[in-house]
């Protein structure tokens, strides 16, 4: 097992005006699963393919333990990769598969046998050793891939997209199966994803990044209660969060036909830099609904009934235990998208209008101009 460091790495395409990987700088712990997400582009597959050694690293240096690996082929790397189209022999049976690797390093028989068969019992694939890939749904090419890598016992995994070609049971599935025996070895993993749920429910840390620039890297609990700034904001969290930009107002911030007192130092601080607005963030679970409107997530207001915001509910999506409306709402005289978490038992109906306000103390305060956080 080993650390993983990425130390200001950076990597720049040919004839590319900007890097594809800017500076990146994590320390990964000895055993830690570590999510690499954000949106397409923005650098995440690219970082991992620095590590696995597939792309050059231009500045900078990554560290695998003590060592520095920078520039090392990639079968001196001590690394298993897990690729997103499983990458199997379609001519060789699931044992075979497993066991290639060791085989091309010139393994005993016996001992290649014994590993594979141990993965087998992990994986659950013991009855499907003899059988060639195409007759494995896809769930089991996947688990097929995760013990060719298991097998090699590397120091670190690495998995690209792994779960991207499984249909959205199995993802789940298959995400909660890869968690439970990263923790059960104990192999230092990280692991690339589009899917910000994927991220926030595997990692013991999530690193965002945007553009090649690393914008935060957390645990998924710290990460969603405090994301640093407004892409994290909007990125993290399903359905995302509300941002919008409100005037400053003596006590808080106007929020429709309310003022919503927000943390005195972060106005300061948005007056400092001669702002008039700032951007205020809010989950769609911490709203609450005005004089018993539908059922929030937490409890109604008693107010006018022209107190806080007037939402058009135009589209309802009921889930079961929860429902979320998604409608408008006129703010600072132009037309926004708001999204509020109501009770599944009794939504209200497309068409109708409800006042909503945003919960006390779970207000997020972003600068409009620089968009980092300005809230504790």
């Amino acid at each position: 097992m080993a650390t993983v460091t990425y130390d200001q790495a950076t990597r720049v395409y040919p004839g590319a005006d900007t890097p594809a990987v800017d500076k990146l700088d994590i320390e990964i712990e000895d055993g830690e699963f570590l999510v690499l997400v954000g949106p397409s582009g923005c650098g995440k597959s690219t970082s991992l393919r620095m590590l696995a050694g597939l792309e050059d690293v231009n500045e900078g240096n990554i560290r695998i333990g003590d060592r520095d690996v920078t520039h090392l082929p990639p079968k001196d790397r001590d690394i298993a990769m897990v690729f997103q189209n499983y990458a199997l022999y379609p001519h060789m049976s699931v044992a075979d598969n497993m066991g290639f690797a060791l085989k091309i390093a010139g393994v005993p028989k016996t001992e290649i046998r014994a590993k594979v068969e141990d993965a087998a019992k992990i994986l659950d694939l013991t009855d499907y050793l003899g059988r060639k890939p195409k007759a494995l749904s896809g769930g089991q090419r996947q688990r097929v891939a995760m013990g060719r890598a298991i097998v090699r016992e590397p120091q670190v995994f690495l998995m690209d997209e792994p779960l991207s070609n499984l249909d959205a049971k199995l993802r789940v599935q298959t995400r909660t199966q890869i968690a439970g025996l990263q923790r059960r070895l104990g192999i230092t993993t990280v692991y690339v994803t589009h899917d910000q749920v994927e991220a926030m429910t595997m990692g013991d840390r999530v690193a965002v990044l945007k553009d090649g620039l690393l914008q935060q890297v957390d645990t998924p609990r710290h990460m969603y209660d405090r994301p640093a700034n407004l892409f994290v904001a909007g990125f993290i969290g399903s359905p995302a969060m509300n941002l919008v930009e409100v005037p400053i107002t003596d006590g808080g911030v106007k929020f429709g036909n309310s003022v919503v007192p927000v943390e005195r130092d972060a106005l300061a601080t948005a007056a400092d830099k001669g702002d008039t607005t700032v951007t205020v963030g809010v989950r769609p679970e911490h709203f609450d609904l005005v004089n018993g409107e539908g059922t929030g997530g937490a409890k109604t207001l008693s107010k006018d009934e022209h107190a806080g915001l007037a939402v058009t509910v135009n589209v309802v999506e009921e889930l079961g235990a929860d429902g979320y409306i998604y409608g408008t709402a006129e703010i600072s005289g132009d037309s926004r998208d708001v999204v509020v978490r109501v009770s599944g038992r009794n939504v209200p109906e497309k068409g109708s209008t409800v006042h909503v306000v945003p919960r006390g103390g779970e207000t997020h305060v972003f600068s409009t101009s620089s968009g980092e956080r300005l809230s504790d």
